[in-house]
């Protein structure tokens, strides 16, 4: 049982991963489909954090007594990738509030459908 349990968070992992990959295929709306990045994101955060740190481990400065250490890089570049996502986040909604101006929609079928109305329009000579 404690095998099994050693596995929790990659179960945890895999189950955001496929939940925000399947929110980003299945809907439309693009407010929705950045919150499925953002759940796919931290799927992706728990992956490289989960085997960052040891059971027993220390903060790597070496002591007497202290023979196991966790390793801090993966910490590092989570911050990192969290920054990165904040920004990309950001730059999406920004992206969501200039399209609901242009097209009064943020659904992507009915912006697709005035794209495809203004192309036949164009096409036709109007």
């Amino acid at each position: 049982m404690s095998t099994l349990a050693g596995y929790f968070s990659y179960a945890v992992t895999i189950f955001l991963l496929v939940a925000g990959l399947f929110i980003i295929i299945a809907r439309g709306n693009l407010i929705k489909k950045m919150v499925g990045l953002g759940i796919f994101q931290t799927s992706v955060y728990l992956l490289y954090i989960a085997p960052g740190k040891l059971v027993g481990g220390t903060a790597p400065i070496i002591a007497p007594g202290f023979h196991v250490y966790s390793n801090p890089l993966p910490h590092v570049l989570i911050l990192t990738a969290i920054v990165v996502g904040v920004a990309t986040l950001a730059l999406g909604l920004a992206l969501a509030v200039r399209i609901h101006e242009a097209y009064g929609s943020i659904e992507e079928d009915e912006i697709l459908e005035q794209d495809n109305a203004d192309a036949g329009s164009k096409e036709r000579g109007g």
